[in-house]
């Protein structure tokens, strides 16, 4: 079985702050770290891969410092990576990046299983990975819990509102995994110096002889960011006095009605 797995490096912290000229993120002094929903997908990849045998190999697009998140994906199990990295791909929105992703997957060669987080925590789009099921006209489950295999197809437990969905589909599919779907394994020491020997190869524009260039990059993203803006929140709290319950129910409607809430 050959499975994909798709990995993104974020900063570690929620406190995003946005360049206001040119409305990027500011990463200077933010440490990154793999997207947490893409380590349980690589988990994810590496349980398929214990059960029912193939490889796994991690790809990610981004500047040369995402290797960084490759090697972890390595020291937990993977077996090859590859880092997508151009200038040309800067800028690249949800849809471009997508793109991109889904050539260098193509160049790869054929494969049964994707996998992706469910999103990113910076982003928080979930488009990415879905868009690349589009691009390579593949099957694309979301919400994954688990995943089984019966000779062309799989049978996912995916996580919905209403609870759990038993759905199967034939392969090749993409699958986005939730948070709950695992619990990401540790890496060895003895595996985590093998990784930092280890090769990561590069996928560049160069590499994709096929690919439409008007599809990546700025100039390929459908959407732009025009301006950004911290949200201004001014607290005020409302003191509701009343010496029993019913007092204040009653305090608090007579309020609410006062303010045309109600």
């Amino acid at each position: 079985m050959n499975i994909v797995v798709c990995v993104k490096q974020v900063p570690d912290t929620t406190e995003i702050r946005i360049d206001p000229v040119k409305n990027t993120l500011i990463r200077t002094g933010v440490p990154s770290i793999m997207n947490p929903f893409d380590k349980n997908a690589v988990e994810t990849g590496l349980r398929l891969k214990d059960q029912y045998g193939g490889k796994v190999t991690v790809i990610s697009m981004g500047p040369p410092q995402a290797k960084a998140v490759l090697r972890e994906a390595l020291s937990m199990g993977a077996d090859d990576a590859y880092l997508v990295t151009d200038r040309a791909f800067g800028g690249s929105d949800t849809y471009a990046t997508s793109y991109i992703l889904s050539q260098a997957i193509r160049k790869l060669g054929p494969f049964d299983v994707i996998l992706g987080g469910k999103q990113a925590i910076d982003g928080d789009t979930g488009q990415t990975a879905p868009s690349i099921a589009e691009h390579l006209d593949a099957a694309r489950l979301t919400y994954v819990l688990d995943l089984k295999v019966e000779n062309d197809k799989v049978i996912a437990r995916r996580q919905v509102e209403e609870g759990i969905e038993i759905i199967e589909t034939k392969l090749p599919v993409l699958c986005t995994v939730t948070k709950e779907s695992n619990k990401p394994r540790y890496a060895t020491i003895k595996a985590k110096l093998a990784s930092l020997k280890a090769e990561i190869r590069e996928i560049t524009l160069s590499d994709l002889i096929d690919a439409d260039v008007t599809k990546m990059g700025l100039k390929g993203s459908p959407t732009k960011v025009k301006a950004t803006f911290t949200p201004k929140r001014n607290a005020c709290g409302v003191t509701i006095e009343g010496n029993t319950p019913k007092e204040l129910v009653v305090s608090l409607v007579d309020k609410l009605v006062d303010a045309k809430i109600l």
